[in-house]
């Protein structure tokens, strides 16, 4: 007799298991679906983020990072360190640890907050039932409710570069690598390439990234992009914009990857090349056409702002539905689905999503760029702060990147927030914390913001709006 649940939640990732966890906290009776395996074939909770994504990715820039400074930087501070070697090997065992520790976290939560987890995959039969079939190929039916769909995304293939088992790779592949290429390729240069491209790069690859577009992050505020890209190339990485790839092939030992570019054609050969060119939503065998559940033309499912789909009580988030592809935006989603099911008016502010690339220095914004409001024609005010005048980013070393505060010119309401430097992964949530109170830019300047701390640049940055910035020229009455 199959067993029936408030709430059936397909997908066990950052918007899954947060939408189960909270649905049992409130009293729901609740399943999860997940199909995830780990190496060694065993469950493995946290989707793409906590096992080939968001996770593993971080352990190795850190490791890396650590790496780099001692090879680079330790001297400036005094410390004298001969002969630092890195073990591949440990750096990604260490790397896998964090992945099983954070993995078999999520599997605690689900235990102490009575979720019930079936390792499997899961597909509709209607807006109540869910055909699951487990790891041994035997199905039954599961009764729901609700129904949350958060399958989730995977890297996009190009047939012009076919993966191989070890040298065209993506970036689950990249995460991978057992020693160090002496050449890596990589093509795309989004957040994704960019991580990848510094953790080899530091590690001693020569790294070369192939973008098809004219522009370089252009999701970025146009200005701290231009002075991040500089940065990078400074470090080493071999940027071409405008390098649209016409064909890859493994030959002998390397790979080698033809491109067209504003001169022509081009060739480049490399030990390993990682295609990095986006992600696509997982919901090709979920039931959709079989049921008429919406999607659209690229394959997301179409919901509303609340994350219902067309079918009644059922609902999709994440990665497989509009936005940006953000572990902590689907866990919010998670959250507002599970708490709109119990009854409660929660929603999700899409305005106020906090993007981050971990390169060095960090790339970090909320709000809207400067470009978006020109063309919007809507009248701002901007104020900009260098972190070379930042006395705790002299004493830690760390001067490269600034931080800008755009303000609507009327108003003073802060309109978007930017920042590159370093720990701006962690300083951003200043920002978003400042538009979701709808801050002036007077509110943040007229804030007492501890001193020495690399946190006073935002200060700065707000009181520059007005002309009023203490530690760079340029001050007004």
């Amino acid at each position: 007799m199959a067993e029936q649940y408030d709430v059936v939640v397909i997908g066990g990732g950052p918007a899954g298991y947060v939408a189960a966890i909270r649905c049992a906290q409130l009293g729901l009776k609740t399943a999860c679906v997940d199909a995830w395996c780990d190496a060694a074939g065993k469950p493995s909770l946290g989707g793409t983020c906590l096992n080939v994504g968001c996770i593993p990715s971080k352990a190795l820039l850190e490791s890396s990072a650590w790496y780099d400074k001692a090879q680079n930087e330790f001297t400036h501070h005094g410390i004298q360190i001969k002969g630092v070697k890195m073990d591949v090997p440990a750096m990604q065992a260490r790397k896998e640890q964090v992945v099983r520790d954070l993995t078999q976290g999520i599997k605690a939560l689900f235990s102490a907050n009575k979720v019930s987890l079936h390792h499997g995959t899961a597909r509709l039969l209607n807006n109540s039932q869910v055909e699951f079939t487990g790891k041994d190929n035997k199905t039954s039916v599961m009764l729901a409710t609700h129904i949350i769909l958060a399958t989730g995304s995977s890297p996009i293939n190009i047939p012009i570069a076919p993966l191989t088992d070890n040298m065209i790779v993506d970036s689950s592949g990249a995460l991978a690598f057992d020693d160090v290429p002496k050449t890596l390729g990589i093509i795309g240069a989004g957040v994704i390439g960019l991580e990848l491209g510094s953790v080899w790069r530091r590690l001693g690859a020569k790294v070369t990234i192939l973008e098809a577009t004219d522009s370089f992050l252009p999701m970025a505020d146009e200005q701290l992009a231009k002075e991040a890209l500089k940065h990078y190339t400074k470090q080493g990485m071999d940027i071409q914009l405008g390098a649209r790839v016409e064909g890859a092939a493994v030959k002998g030992k390397q790979v080698e990857v033809s491109y067209q570019d504003k001169q022509g054609p081009q060739q480049i050969k490399v030990d390993k090349l990682v295609v990095a060119v986006g992600r696509k939503p997982n919901t090709k065998d979920i039931g959709a056409e079989q049921l008429g559940l919406k999607l659209d033309g690229r394959g997301f499912v179409e919901v509303d702002d609340y994350c219902r789909t067309n079918l009644p009580n059922v609902y999709a988030i994440g990665d497989i539905v509009r936005g940006p592809m953000l572990a902590h935006k689907g866990s919010e989603e998670g959250v507002m689905v599970a708490e709109r099911i119990a009854g409660y008016k929660a929603r999700v502010n899409y305005d106020n999503i906090p993007s981050v690339i971990y390169t060095e220095p960090e790339l970090a914004w909320v709000g809207k760029t400067e470009q978006e409001l020109k063309q919007a024609g809507v009248k701002y005010k901007s104020g900009v702060f260098p972190f070379a005048a930042s006395g705790r980013a002299r004493a830690a070393g760390d001067i490269n990147g600034m931080i800008k505060v755009l303000a609507d010119a009327e108003t003073d309401r802060i309109l978007g927030v930017h920042m590159l430097g370093a720990h701006c992964s962690e300083l951003i949530a200043c920002g978003v914390i400042a538009r979701e109170m709808m801050a002036s830019s007077e509110d943040l300047a007229m804030t007492m913001f501890a001193h020495p701390t690399l946190s006073e640049a935002l200060h700065e940055a707000a009181l520059a709006v007005a002309g009023h910035a203490i530690h760079i020229a340029g001050r007004k009455k």
